[in-house]
């Protein structure tokens, strides 16, 4: 069985059309195992039913940002060791740098085209 079999991911995005266009980035890269949560109390509600092995977050979303998502699973023993990749429109140094101190994995640049995407994840993950 192959990694892209075996991988299982959690997109979160507050907006639907920018969660579909992830969404279809990965189906395309043959990813079968994706969910989504359009917020991160929705994420971490998913991720304590079903775990993850990489968390794929936009960093500007309502109530919890992505980087506050981030704290909160490498706050729990559960979650710590998820990868966790922080998709921007605003990848500012201030932005990249506290999530690197939190435990960021990688980061991705909006707008972003699919094969960025793909060397993003396997900069975290491996190849695909």
């Amino acid at each position: 069985m192959s990694l892209k079999d075996k991988l299982r991911l959690l997109v979160v995005d507050d907006m639907s059309t920018s969660r579909g266009l992830i969404l279809q980035a990965l189906d395309a890269m043959g990813l079968q195992q994706v969910a989504h949560a359009s917020s991160g109390a929705e994420a971490l509600a998913a991720l304590q039913r079903s775990p993850a092995h990489l968390v794929i977050s936009d960093f500007n979303m309502p109530g919890m940002d992505g980087l506050q998502l981030l704290q909160a699973l490498r706050a729990e023993a559960k979650t710590r060791t998820i990868g966790f990749i922080l998709i921007t429109g605003r990848a500012d140094r201030e932005i990249v740098d506290r999530g690197r101190s939190l435990g960021m994995n990688n980061f991705l640049k909006k707008p972003f085209t699919p094969a960025e995407m793909r060397a993003c994840i396997e900069a975290v993950v491996g190849r695909l």
